[in-house]
């Protein structure tokens, strides 16, 4: 049944065309995720079909009777109630429903002679209050704000006295709570950790109403949606799959228009060669031939030549020298910060031996310390306790989240002359330029850019430092997808070593030849990606070994699991086998996709032969087509199960 509609739907501003005759439908229970670069016009759509923005053509449709729930990337939540009496409200009906069943009852008691229908009142009210989980309210509310990282102890916290962050999550929840029948969501994922990220994964795969969600997070995307509508050039690309699919499928996609926009120029210049060559003979019979084809060609339908992929930086991580094969060594580190009562043990006995080439990541809980563990290992903070021993040739390059280490005064070139002032102003345009920074961009004040421009300058910096060890903080933080991909593959390419801090668990999924998590009594190794971490980690409390928990009893200092102790072959035999087996899935991935999108090419075609006006008035074929189309579908349902399965 299709709940959301929407027929050209067109919004400018001024000259500048934000979407353009943008069409599609939306059936009840899809889970959307709403794709594209910044600017592009996501945020604009949803706000046109919550009824906040008008439109300036076309026209959209939303059942009357469903309900609407929309979380903005800036909530604007502002309000002197506490956080329990704002997430009571939402759920007042009940305590309305409990003094009227109360009521009736003192009225039975009082009236004996006319209590059954009183008393019949009784039961329909209690019976829709059961159904409508009046019984369990409450410790639903409590386990939403739980999850939602809002315990006990906040509950009498006013709204206006929280951060930006509390508010975004506590606007979150009530909307969770409500249950609409149709949920807009903005950028949900921002200021979540992996925990609660990890819950609302669970909730949202079992929640029954329809969803539209606006995402950068792709891991986030893989897990909760099966449907991706890709926002660019004022157009809506639809996708009928989760991230993965969408990325594999819109390079296919991409390839099949370029080759059949090839084959076609082709084709055209073989003709109009061949109509020059007519003309140049200067006979009447090669002339008329000579136009014949010309009218051909001149009815020719046109393919346009794909879109060309915006913008993107152009990153490429090198090294001015090698670091020796000991990169660095850390032995019983510990950091605490205040004394006596106020006194804050972050973590202690970290040990850490890194190899050249490593891609190391590490995650934990916040608060945990790891961007201290990341400045105690460049030398910018001293250890409370422990020693570091660097290795041979070894050159840092550090990437700060919060961008501190640019100066807010400079502007953006300035900034790029300041450090490496032997480059002339032509060749740092050109660097910038890799980084999207053109024309006056340059001369902009570093103070005044966005957060993902600042990370942009900051990588670009980087870049041009030719370090050999990596040591990047939330390095994908305020990228777009797209910055995010290409990123990534620089490096995948780069021959030096990284240490990286991330809680984005694609990233974590693509970057890391192992990882490290951070905990108060120091880090446990897992050699592999995040889905492995996560498995090996379920396996651990499974078996009964004492860890912490993966949602994280924070703080509790539980013991950990025995370091796994591994020789370098070792390690290097178990990546090995990790990695063929991943290739094995992707090989079966990757055939699954191909045979999905021949059934699907073939599916749109049998479409259109039945809707072929000779082919409706001949029953033989239409019962023929008909049959065909059904087995097609079945077998496009089974190859999207298993590839489902694969997911997993």
């Amino acid at each position: 049944m299709i709940v959301v509609s929407a027929k050209d739907l067109t919004k400018a501003y001024g000259t500048d065309v934000i979407l353009d005759k943008v069409s599609f439908s939306i059936n009840r229970g899809d889970r959307v995720g709403i794709i594209g670069i910044n600017g592009a016009g996501k945020t604009t759509l949803l706000n046109m079909l919550s009824g906040e923005l008008s439109c300036d053509g076309g026209d959209f449709f939303i059942s009357d009777d469903l309900r609407l729930g929309y979380l903005k990337q800036d909530s604007g939540f502002d309000s002197e109630d506490t956080v329990w009496e704002a997430a009571s409200a939402v759920f007042r009906h009940f305590p309305e429903m409990e003094e009227e069943m109360e009521r009736l009852l003192k009225e039975a008691a009082d009236d004996p002679e006319n209590s059954g229908k009183t008393l019949e009142k009784y039961q329909r009210i209690r019976d829709r209050y059961e159904w409508m989980g009046g019984y369990s309210y409450e410790s639903e509310l409590r386990g939403i704000l739980s999850s939602m990282a809002f315990g006990e102890e906040t509950y009498g916290k006013r709204i206006s006295t929280l951060s930006g962050g509390e508010k975004t999550r506590l606007a979150l929840a009530l909307l969770l709570m409500e249950k609409p029948d149709i949920l807009f969501l903005d950028e949900p994922t921002n200021h979540l950790d992996i925990g609660t990220l990890k819950w609302l994964e669970q909730y949202l795969k079992g929640y029954r109403g329809t969803i539209l969600l606006i995402s950068h997070d792709r891991y986030f995307l893989d897990q909760t949606v099966n449907r991706i509508f890709e926002v660019e050039n004022h157009k809506v690309q639809i996708y009928e799959g989760n991230y993965h699919f969408y990325a594999e499928e819109r390079k296919r996609r991409r390839e099949t228009m370029l080759r059949q926009y090839e084959k076609q120029q082709k084709e055209i210049a073989r003709q109009e060669e061949m109509i020059r060559r007519f003309k140049q003979r200067g006979t009447e019979k090669l002339a008329k031939r000579a136009a014949s084809r010309e009218k051909r060609l001149d009815a020719m339908e046109r393919i346009e030549r794909p879109d060309g992929e915006h913008g993107k930086m152009k990153v490429t991580f090198h090294q001015n020298f090698q670091s020796g094969r000991d990169v660095l060594q850390a032995e019983h580190l510990s950091k605490a910060f205040g004394i006596g009562r106020d006194r804050r043990q972050l973590f202690r006995d970290v040990d850490l031996d890194v190899k050249r080439g490593e891609r190391i990541c590490i995650v934990g809980d916040n608060g945990t310390g790891k961007t201290t563990l990341l400045r105690i290992l460049i030398g910018d903070l001293q250890p409370g306790e422990g020693k570091i021993r660097n290795g041979h040739n070894v050159q840092f390059g550090y990437y700060d989240q919060g961008q501190q280490l640019l100066d807010p005064g400079s502007t953006v070139i300035e900034e790029l002359h300041d450090a490496y002032h032997l480059y002339t102003d032509g060749e740092l345009r050109g660097l910038l330029g890799r980084f999207l920074f053109t024309g006056d961009q340059v001369f902009l004040t570093v103070g005044d850019l966005s957060g993902g421009e600042k990370a942009r300058l900051a990588l670009l910096k980087l870049m041009m430092s030719g370090a050999n060890v990596l040591v990047l903080d939330e390095p994908t933080n305020h990228l777009d997808i797209e910055s995010k991909e290409v990123f990534e593959e620089a490096l995948l390419e780069y021959p030096g070593t990284c240490i990286i801090v991330s809680h984005d668990r694609y990233f974590l999924n693509r970057i890391p030849t192992r990882i490290l998590e951070l905990t108060p009594d120091g880090l446990v190794n897992f050699l592999g990606k995040y889905d492995y971490y996560i498995e090996k980690k379920q396996e651990m409390i499974r078996s009964g070994k004492a860890y912490l928990s993966e949602m994280g009893s924070k703080g509790t200092g539980s013991p950990l699991e025995e370091k796994p102790v591994l020789t370098s072959a070792q390690r290097r035999e178990e990546q090995k086998k990790r990695e063929a087996e991943e290739r094995r899935l992707r090989r079966q991935k990757e055939s699954l996709e191909k045979e999905i999108a021949q059934l699907e090419e073939e599916i749109a075609r049998l479409e259109g032969e039945l809707s072929r006006e000779e082919v409706m008035t001949d029953h033989e074929m239409l019962q023929k087509l008909a049959k065909g189309l059904e087995i097609h579908r079945g077998e496009l349902d089974d190859r999207y199960e298993k590839w489902l399965e694969l997911q997993d």
